[in-house]
């Protein structure tokens, strides 16, 4: 028997908290996503025939057991150090999992009706914690080998960035067709087999 002293306040234990309380939650198909308000965590499932990705859609043919990509949702006063204490809670989580939505529908060569979502809404100065948790644990692909998934479109006279893994091998966003070269489609192709060997 474990002689150390349980901690319920740990963070380590209240990021355990937090990460088993989504996983507990039913996964949503994000094309039938609605309206809802807070801020929090949330990850994506896929269950679709893309080739590369045939082992993780397996895996949740039957329990969502692989994410494919873990993020957060923030009030916007959290990025000015305030952590939104007195933001009101707006559609913070929803208008981020909907920014994806978009991302996943103009990509080419995916279908957003193999998408699926769990959603947490968090108290603010939990989410960051519960989201490095839920990447640590379930370790997506679109975090580790494609990270750039969540980019946003740079503006005028800053497209000289480059293009990012995910917008290599899922075109389709028309900003990132006007970014600098960046790895080549094999080099991301074997970025991404690499991984999920492991």
């Amino acid at each position: 028997m474990a002689s150390e002293i349980f901690n319920p306040l740990d963070k380590h234990n209240l990021a355990k908290s937090i990460a088993n309380e989504i996983f507990s939650r039913p996964a949503i198909p994000l094309l039938n996503l609605q309206q809802f308000f807070g801020a929090g965590i949330y990850a994506l499932y896929y269950k679709g025939n893309f080739p590369l990705y045939a082992n993780i859609a397996k895996s949740n043919e039957k329990e969502f057991s692989s994410p494919i990509y873990a993020g957060k949702a923030v009030p916007e006063g959290a990025r000015k150090g305030g952590m939104g204490l007195e933001t009101p809670s707006g559609t913070f989580l929803f208008r981020r999992l909907m920014e994806h939505k978009k991302s996943i529908e103009m990509a080419k060569n995916l279908d957003i009706a193999d998408f699926y979502c769990r959603y947490l809404i968090v108290d603010d100065i939990w989410i960051p914690l519960g989201e490095s948790l839920l990447i640590e644990i379930s370790r997506p692909l679109w975090n580790y080998a494609l990270d750039g998934f969540g980019n946003h479109d740079p503006g005028k006279g800053r497209y000289n960035q480059q293009k990012s893994s995910w917008d290599t091998l899922h075109p389709g966003r028309e900003w990132a067709e006007k970014l600098q070269t960046g790895k080549s489609l094999a080099e991301v192709q074997s970025i991404v087999k690499k991984f999920l060997s492991k």
